[in-house]
């Protein structure tokens, strides 16, 4: 066990967080970057045994400094909600690849999306079908660039399915909390490939066990995989209460609680989807967790 710590961004969040966890299971060093290390959850953190420094993704100085005597950096960025065509998620990502290059970090693992690269041969997206989506999507290829060119000695493209966690209430899909039932645009045949956070950071710490292993590897992650009505039989189960997958137009979803922004990319779930699948995981024996045993350890 190497005994240089592997720096983790978003660790007060739920990717990096669950790589922090996942690596101090291992009996790895962690140190986690935060912004405030007096918040509960970056003390949460330390009391698992992370060293605390700290920085902000947008002040490249700060990560240098973070990034100097680590062997690895877990890399995640999430966009800014409430201005979703900015440049946040682009300039933070840049800012943490640039600085742990020049820090001399010898690995770097990046959490994207699934499909991301992929998605510019998606039918209608040379005719503008989702143009809602093209910086978002852009954003992130982007990155996955900046880490594939910087000359790292290993790197690995981790490319997260969808969330099993937003099916956690209240949420995006049950904005009015089981009692007002699941929300969304997604149809109750298709269906997801959905990943549990907490794989994320086993696929994670993977990776930094076996730098070698996992170089160059693009991992299309995926948990589980089953249609909308199977979902919402298992969260049925779970909760105690009776849910059925939803079948509503746009301005229903919307009027009942569903962020617009949703609108495309839940069109984007039945008609595109996500081409992360559970066998290549388990073809690099990673764990998995499978949504059943998910709903009944989380929401239960």
């Amino acid at each position: 066990m190497a005994t240089e710590p592997v720096l983790v961004t978003g660790a007060t969040g739920k990717q990096g967080g669950a790589t922090a966890r996942a690596l101090l299971a291992a009996g790895s060093p962690v140190r986690a970057f935060v912004r405030d290390p007096a918040t509960e959850r970056a003390k949460a953190v330390e009391a698992l045994g992370a060293e605390l420094v700290t920085g902000d993704l947008d002040d490249p100085a700060s990560i240098r400094r973070a990034a100097e005597g680590a062997r690895a950096v877990f890399s995640v960025q999430m966009p800014d909600l409430n201005d979703l065509a900015g440049d946040s998620e682009w300039v933070q990502g840049r800012n943490l690849v640039d600085a742990a290059r020049d820090a001399g970090v010898d690995q770097f693992v990046h959490t994207s999306a699934s499909g991301v690269g992929q998605h510019v041969d998606a039918p209608g997206w040379a005719d503008g079908r989702w143009a809602a989506m093209e910086h978002s999507l852009g954003t992130k290829k982007a990155l996955q660039d900046r880490v594939r060119d910087a000359g790292f000695r290993y790197w690995t493209l981790l490319k997260p399915a969808f969330f099993m966690e937003t099916f956690l209430p209240p949420s995006l899909l049950m904005p009015n909390r089981p009692e007002g039932g699941l929300v969304g645009l997604i149809k109750p045949d298709t269906e997801l490939s959905l990943v549990a956070v907490a794989d994320i950071g086993a696929a994670a710490a993977a990776a930094f066990a076996d730098p070698e292993r996992f170089h160059k590897v693009e991992l299309e992650l995926a948990s589980d995989r089953m249609s909308m009505r199977r979902i919402a039989e298992v969260l049925s189960h779970a909760l105690g209460t009776t849910l059925t997958a939803p079948e509503m137009s746009a301005s229903e979803a919307v009027a009942a609680g569903m962020p617009e922004f949703l609108v495309r990319p839940h069109e984007w779930q039945n008609e595109v989807g996500q081409p992360a699948r559970p066998e290549f995981a388990q073809a690099l024996d990673i764990p998995l967790t499978g949504f059943a045993d998910w709903a009944e350890k989380t929401i239960a």
